[in-house]
């Protein structure tokens, strides 16, 4: 992978970051790694019982960021083939036997983001439990 895609992989990686803390997630950790594969960004979410209100309870979330510049190869979330899908769920798995501390539930998020004019502001759409 060349250095530019790279930087702008980690860009959009970044970004996605910004948006999940802006609405109250917890970033955890990001580009973890295990046997596989690595998991873009793990983070913890505060259930709600009730709308404004956290149930003590936290959920913690995998997502797969997909960023893209150009309409080329299609829109962001079709490159989360059914192979991606398997691997971030192995990743996942293994990733709550390494860390038996986060108790709860957890789900699997998409990020994706289109920055097809450098000139306007990235769109990013955020699909929640994209992957079962």
């Amino acid at each position: 992978m060349s250095n530019s895609r790279q930087a702008f992989g980690r860009w959009g990686e970044t970004l996605a970051a910004e948006y999940l803390a802006e609405r109250g997630y917890t970033i955890l950790e990001c580009n973890a790694r295990t046997p596989y594969g690595e998991i873009d960004l793990v983070a913890r979410q505060a259930e709600e019982v009730s709308p404004g209100e956290s149930a003590g309870e936290y959920s913690t979330i995998f997502v797969e960021v997909k960023t893209r510049s150009s309409r080329a190869f299609g829109l962001p979330e079709e490159a989360v083939t059914r192979r991606k899908q398997a691997h971030m769920l192995a990743a996942a798995q293994s990733y709550l036997q390494q860390h038996p501390e986060l108790e709860g539930s957890w789900r699997i998020d998409v990020i994706a983001i289109q920055r097809y004019e450098p000139s306007r502001p990235p769109t990013i759409y955020h699909f929640e439990n994209a992957i079962s």
